[in-house]
């Protein structure tokens, strides 16, 4: 089972930030998810609210505001006084971060209400400049379909996760329809039958956001191929 940092190793670090990824691979990790919106300016960027307040100095929805103003906010003092350095970084940063530091990548697309398509063809089109064609390709997920369809048009090579909190009545309709190879689910509402169902059909199932061992482990035994974590220690 692998162990997949979640938003870089946010229980370590401030999330999605330069340091929760370098953090991520001195723990050892091979593998790490953030979340990709876009800025009123239209420049993809790491960030996981719809908000700045959480993370930042910033205040407001990150889509009314253009790029340039963004990446001058502190991203880190939130979190501890000594990341008041860390800046909200843009997915061309943190793509060539990861690849530097080794990192394969999970993209979560997470879009504004109407930006949807527009979210995943700016990541896609970026990302597919970007990264090597030896490399192992990064892993795209979303709660949302069309963020989906635009990357299965984008590029169809590259793996795709259908993302939902509990599995979906019609969740083999779905993966079909989107050609994704894999379910990403809450584990909280997770059981084994659901893992040996999906895995008959071909579909891995990776699960968020774990930070027990023992239910980490459990998880290892029903045949999770993967679990999200905020600490390293939760494998």
């Amino acid at each position: 089972m692998i162990l997949i940092g979640h938003r870089g190793l946010a229980g370590l670090a401030p999330e999605n930030t330069p340091a929760s990824f370098r953090t991520a691979a001195a723990h050892g990790l091979s593998m790490v998810e953030f979340d990709v919106r876009l800025s009123r300016d239209g420049v993809p960027l790491v960030f996981h609210d719809d908000t700045l307040e959480r993370t930042t100095t910033g205040a407001g929805p990150v889509a009314d505001h253009h790029w340039a103003a963004i990446a001058g906010l502190d991203a880190g003092s939130w979190f501890a006084p000594a990341f008041a350095a860390e800046k909200v970084p843009s997915l061309e940063q943190v793509l060539r971060l990861c690849l530097e530091l080794g990192l394969a990548v999970n993209m979560e697309i997470k879009p504004d209400p109407g930006r949807e398509t527009a979210t995943a063809e700016a990541a896609l089109a970026l990302a597919l400049g970007l990264w090597p064609d030896g490399a192992p390709p990064p892993v795209v997920s979303s709660f949302h379909s069309a963020c989906l369809e635009a990357a299965r048009r984008a590029a169809p090579h590259w793996p795709r996760g259908l993302l939902a909190e509990r599995l979906p009545a019609d969740w083999l309709g779905q993966a079909r329809r989107l050609d994704a190879s894999a379910l990403h689910l809450d584990h909280r509402f997770l059981e084994a039958g659901q893992v040996a169902n999906a895995r008959a059909a071909g579909l891995a199932v990776r699960t968020y956001t774990v930070n027990d061992p023992v239910r980490a482990a459990l998880l290892r035994e029903w045949g999770v191929a993967a679990i999200f974590s905020d600490y390293p220690h939760s494998s």
